[in-house]
């Protein structure tokens, strides 16, 4: 049951007060992301210096979940290389399959707070969205190896 609380705190404190739902002037890269099933329509902005992403943010409208999903990926992303940035977005979308470790998903911090979304399925799309639009963006903007 604590587990449960602390999923409606940190989706209620991230729908309620999302600190990067703003508009970044001038982002390096920009993509919207849009679940048709319920009408999550978002905008992922991202600033980079170099590999690192140096800010980033979403503008949009959605559920609660799309909404808080996406809050909490830019204040894991801020600061990180693109490619760890992937590797998060990864590693929530197979914690949310129930295919991740432990310790991946600890790595999550905040995130993991969504772990539990694979039991509600209408709701598995809207807490991805943010993040399947974040690998498509960068999926699309890093160096082939």
């Amino acid at each position: 049951m604590e587990s449960r609380s602390f999923y409606n705190e940190i989706l209620t404190e991230h729908n309620i007060r999302p600190y990067y739902k703003h508009d970044i002037v001038n982002p390096d890269y920009t993509l919207e992301g849009v679940n048709p099933n319920c009408g999550d329509d978002i905008f992922i902005k991202l600033k980079c210096d170099g590999d690192v992403i140096t800010d980033a943010a979403f503008t949009g409208d959605g559920c609660a979940v799309s909404q808080a999903s996406a809050d909490i990926m830019m204040g894991l992303i801020i600061g990180k290389k693109k490619d760890e940035a992937l590797h998060l977005a990864d590693v929530f979308i197979r914690m949310i399959k129930g295919e991740a470790s432990e310790e991946e998903i600890d790595s999550l911090e905040e995130a993991s707070a969504l772990r539990d979304i694979s039991h509600m399925p209408a709701r598995v799309k809207c807490a991805v969205l943010g993040w399947h639009t974040l690998e498509e963006l960068l999926g699309d903007n890093l160096p082939q190896r």
